[in-house]
């Protein structure tokens, strides 16, 4: 009994952000988090700035009519990405300049295929955005991982699976999703720990979501770790003190 009170001293001594140093996200007790979620059957990606289209025309057989992938060497295939500026528009071979932020990646494929009927007979375009990823932390020590999102279908469930799924100190019932502008973001609180809360798994993540799993306590294994080096300082002190009262 003597020896938890003890530690329990040490411990508020030490101060939580002493022993879980490199904890992220932390929110007040009383915060309030986003209770509205976005499942996969209910979401359509948008263009925004910054956003890499990988562009793909065929006739209506299926040939291909516009090949982007060969670059100076035909034998080679090098993708090539275009580039959404920050106003809105991407640069496209023989149309030019389109805009296409804030449409869903139908939406431009649509529009594409009617910009291209000026110069090929039914086209048939394929576009996907190449660098759609989302940030996952393990939580308290945890590795962060980048995961890409293949496609739309993307849930926090297959997020959390690509980055190497929960550590064994992480919280499954208390993971976080960072979204939106990080001056002011909108978190959400999932709980998946159980059967009846897998319902949250099928969330959909966003491009650029913070995915958190948050960590349980390691205080034992913290507090050797800070009292480590001051047990050594404190042994070689009483070991000269010793040499020169002896």
């Amino acid at each position: 009994m003597r020896s938890l009170i003890s530690l329990l001293i040490i411990i508020s001594l030490f101060g939580c952000r002493a022993l879980a140093p490199n904890r992220m996200f932390q929110t007040p007790k009383d915060y309030q988090f986003v209770k509205d979620t976005v499942s996969a059957a209910s979401y359509s990606y948008k263009i925004v700035e910054n956003d890499k289209l990988e562009l793909h025309i065929f006739s209506n057989d299926g040939f291909r009519l516009v090949d982007i992938t060969a670059v100076n060497n035909p034998n080679v295939a090098h993708i090539v990405n275009y580039i959404v500026e920050p106003d809105g528009a991407v640069k496209l071979p023989l149309i030019g300049r389109i805009y296409v932020r804030g449409m869903t990646i139908s939406e431009v494929e649509e529009l594409l295929q009617k910009k291209y009927e000026v110069y090929y007979k039914q086209p048939f375009v394929l576009v996907k955005v190449v660098n759609r990823q989302v940030l996952v932390f393990q939580g308290d020590g945890g590795r962060g991982n980048m995961v890409t999102l293949e496609s739309d279908n993307t849930t926090l469930l297959d997020a959390l699976a690509l980055s190497g799924g929960i550590p064994t100190n992480g919280k499954a019932y208390r993971i976080k999703i960072i979204r939106g502008d990080l001056r002011n973001p909108q978190v959400h609180l999932v709980d998946i720990s159980s059967i009846d809360a897998l319902r949250n798994s099928d969330m959909r993540v966003f491009s650029n979501d913070i995915i958190y799993v948050e960590s349980g306590p390691q205080y034992k294994e913290r507090l050797f770790q800070q009292l480590t080096p001051i047990v050594g300082i404190l042994t070689a002190v009483l070991l000269v003190i010793n040499i020169v009262q002896n």
